[in-house]
């Protein structure tokens, strides 16, 4: 590299040149030790500082030519090299400040809904389908205010009244649930080095979940069966399918055709183990009125869900679903108080129990692996009761939980 010593002037930088065969020169002021001038094979002046530190020559640039005056570039050089007269290192500093800003935009950007979004993508193939899309769906739900912040700008004291608010609005269990799958996230994002800290680890449970007593009676069943009527067909036909098959909301809401014996005219719904809540594949048999609502779906080449709204995806907004019902059952006059489409499940099992099937042939149609056989029999029972549960939701009509009439509504 070239080098050379002159005044620098407005003239002088305007003169300076790269000689013939280099990439570029280096040019010092005669007055200033250590301001001096790059000029480029192309034709471009930047102005720099140059200093010695025992790690050996720093060089600072100020500013191109042009975008800055000479005098203006001559200001910075002083206060460049007044620094390294100190003992600084402003090329150092200057390093870092850029690393320190690059990370704190970097952490502006991610915010807690990148991070929930990336922790489900990650965790696919670990964790079900309907866990992650619950997960997701509950902390977008409870946690709004988090979504567009930094995720290392949340404190373990926002997250502690984050969870006393959901639990004061919406309970101790949505609590729980929130508090669990933030912690969860945060903890993947810790160890894959996204942020420094999981601010949910160790809060305590917003408290002990009483178990759920709630059984609908056959009139509040048979009432919000009628007020699937202002939905749309595929809502409906979700809706009711999950109060005639006892099954757990997402399993039902995520029905694949290639899971039924004949997409034609179904009798047996086979539920694979990587959709089960339990790991367990799952058969459940279709009585008349659930295989009438299968064939009134619509079948669409390339969609999978039997439920299917659009581009390939499950029906889903369940709470928007049951507000709209709720909303026709008021406006029919019938309220029907804290009620919740997991209580299907609870309702068609004590009507069976009514009806004296056995409580084991209950556990498997709920497929609940655990039940009235307990101990070293439950280890060397294996049979699923096919028979016994056929028989429970085979002949529709008998089951109150479609009685007055509902059968004959299908």
């Amino acid at each position: 590299m070239a080098t050379g010593v002159f005044k620098l002037t407005q003239r002088t930088v305007e003169s300076a040149r790269c000689p013939p065969g280099r990439k570029d020169r280096l040019v010092f002021d005669a007055e200033l030790t250590g301001f001096g001038l790059r000029v480029t094979a192309a034709g471009s002046r930047t102005f720099l500082a140059q200093y010695s530190t025992p790690a050996g020559k720093r060089r600072v640039p100020l500013g191109a030519f042009g975008v800055i005056t000479v005098d203006e570039a001559r200001r910075k050089a002083k206060s460049v090299l007044g620094m390294a007269a100190d003992g600084r290192d402003p090329f150092t500093e200057r390093k870092m400040a850029a690393a320190a800003m690059r990370k704190a935009k970097a952490e502006a950007e991610y915010t807690f809904g990148i991070l929930v979004d990336a922790w489900a993508k990650a965790r696919e193939g670990d964790r079900r389908p309907s866990y992650l899309r619950e997960a997701v769906a509950c902390l977008k739900r409870n946690l709004p205010t988090w979504l567009n912040r930094a995720a290392t700008s949340i404190t373990v004291v926002e997250a502690v009244r984050a969870v006393d608010r959901i639990k004061a609005d919406k309970g101790t269990v949505a609590a729980n649930r929130t508090l669990s799958y933030a912690r969860a996230a945060f903890g993947w994002a810790v160890k894959r080095q996204h942020v420094a800290t999981n601010p949910l680890k160790g809060i305590e449970r917003a408290g002990r979940e009483a178990p759920r007593e709630r059984v609908l009676s056959e009139t509040e069943l048979r009432e919000i069966w009628r007020a699937c009527d202002v939905l749309g067909a595929i809502a409906a036909g979700f809706v009711r399918t999950l109060m005639l098959t006892l099954q757990r909301r997402e399993e039902v809401a995520s029905m694949h055709w290639g899971e039924l014996d004949d997409p034609a005219d179904p009798t047996v719904w086979t539920l694979p183990a990587e959709r089960a809540k339990n790991a367990r594949a799952h058969i459940i048999h279709l009585s008349e009125p659930v295989r009438a609502i299968i064939r009134s779906m619509p079948r669409i080449q390339g969609i999978q869900f039997v439920f299917a709204t659009h581009k390939n995806r499950s029906v889903g907004g369940f709470s928007r679903i049951k507000d709209i019902i709720s909303a026709a059952l008021l406006e029919a006059g019938m309220v029907v108080d804290d009620w919740r489409f997991h209580d299907f499940r609870r309702a068609g099992v004590t009507t069976l129990a009514g009806m004296g099937f056995a409580p084991h042939v209950c556990d498997r149609i709920l497929n609940h692996v655990t039940g009235s056989i307990q101990g070293v029999a439950a280890v060397y029972q294996r049979a699923e009761f096919l028979a016994e549960r056929k028989a429970a939701l085979g002949d529709a009509q008998k089951l109150p939980l479609q009685g007055g009439g509902l059968g004959d509504m299908v």
